[in-house]
């Protein structure tokens, strides 16, 4: 029987080349800023992104949380979806780290807009938390690996600029989403004040994300990693994972694409399935008449690997290591069930 794991893209094994990359890699103390893998991959992460400097951390909550410290101070407000994996999923480290506040929309599959987020943003009086910031999260896990296009930022950058907040991006998939609208990630550094780039998720780096802002930003940033200990040593056989994924793991998300679009095809012809949300990059959500722990199980029995998001939806999610084979045989396994 095969065995297919659809819980997440982190659960990825490097590949021979990035395996090769790492093992080679040229280290240093990063800490001292000597590590120069870590400063080449900070350097071309910033550059793809048209921004002027980046700092790798070992994750992702990490790079986001730094973020939020640096663009808020306590007693502010910052404003994002309810499903934003900065408030679900990160340990309640908004109010821990921060001492901020969070006023939570209800955006469509976590995509909000300028609209619904002026009439949240309070006005200076002493009873209210002092807004500061918006954070967008790209692709929106909870949402089925929603997309923000480019044209749907503008406006909220606008509104930022306006208004005086700061604009973050938890860009965990962004470049699955990159690869889905098709917008350049040039762009994306005239509209974020900060932009987290996860390494470990759809590009399959086995560690790392980095934080891209301005100078003054990331030398902050570098004093805020330090204190929640990511302030690494030879960090450079890791980052040479991210340089390599960057380099060959972009393009070839459009595959996670295709097979997700065909296992969400085969689930759309089962009768245990209630709804499979639309699917635009490598996340399928779908809900099941069966409880979705009784699903799971009956998944696991025939060698599918997948979670849970809520008592009756379960998440599948492509990756680099699912091949057409693999593909093919979940097809087949969900046409018996």
């Amino acid at each position: 029987m095969m065995t297919v794991d659809l819980r997440s893209d982190t659960v990825t094994k490097p590949t021979a080349g990035m395996l090769e990359a790492m093992w080679s890699a040229k280290v240093g103390d990063d800490v001292f800023g000597e590590d120069e893998t870590v400063n080449a991959l900070e350097q071309k992460a910033a550059a793809m992104f048209g921004m002027e400097a980046a700092i790798y951390c070992p994750t992702g909550t990490m790079t986001n949380q730094i973020a939020i410290k640096c663009f808020t101070q306590p007693l502010d407000e910052l404003i994002a979806d309810q499903t934003a994996h900065v408030y679900r999923y990160e340990g309640g480290g908004i109010a821990f780290n921060s001492g901020v506040s969070t006023r939570l929309l209800n955006g469509y599959r976590g995509i909000i807009t300028a609209e619904m987020i002026s009439p949240e943003i309070n006005a200076e009086n002493i009873h209210y938390p002092h807004t500061s910031l918006v954070v967008l999260e790209n692709t929106v896990n909870k949402g089925g690996g929603s997309c923000y296009t480019i044209e749907q930022i503008k406006p909220i950058a606008q509104l930022c600029h306006d208004r005086g907040l700061k604009l973050h991006l938890d860009g965990a998939r962004i470049f699955n989403a990159l690869t889905h609208t098709g917008d350049n990630a040039v762009e994306y550094g005239k509209y974020f004040n900060g932009v987290s780039v996860c390494l470990s998720k759809g590009l399959g780096a086995p560690v790392g994300s980095v934080l891209l802002a301005d100078k003054a930003i990331i030398n902050y940033a570098r004093r805020i990693r330090k204190v929640l200990g990511g302030g690494m040593r030879q960090a450079g056989f890791l980052a040479a994972a991210g340089i390599y994924a960057l380099d060959h793991h972009v393009e070839r998300l459009k595959i996670d694409h295709t097979h997700a679009q065909i296992m969400a095809d085969a689930l759309l012809n089962t009768s245990w399935v209630t709804k499979v949300v639309p699917v635009e990059t490598n996340i399928i959500l779908f809900d099941t008449v069966e409880p979705a722990d009784v699903v799971l199980r009956k998944l696991v029995e025939n060698g599918i690997k997948a979670s849970s998001t809520d008592t009756h939806r379960i998440r599948f999610v492509t990756h680099l290591d699912i091949h057409p084979e693999q593909v093919e045989y979940v097809v087949s396994e969900l046409k018996k069930l």
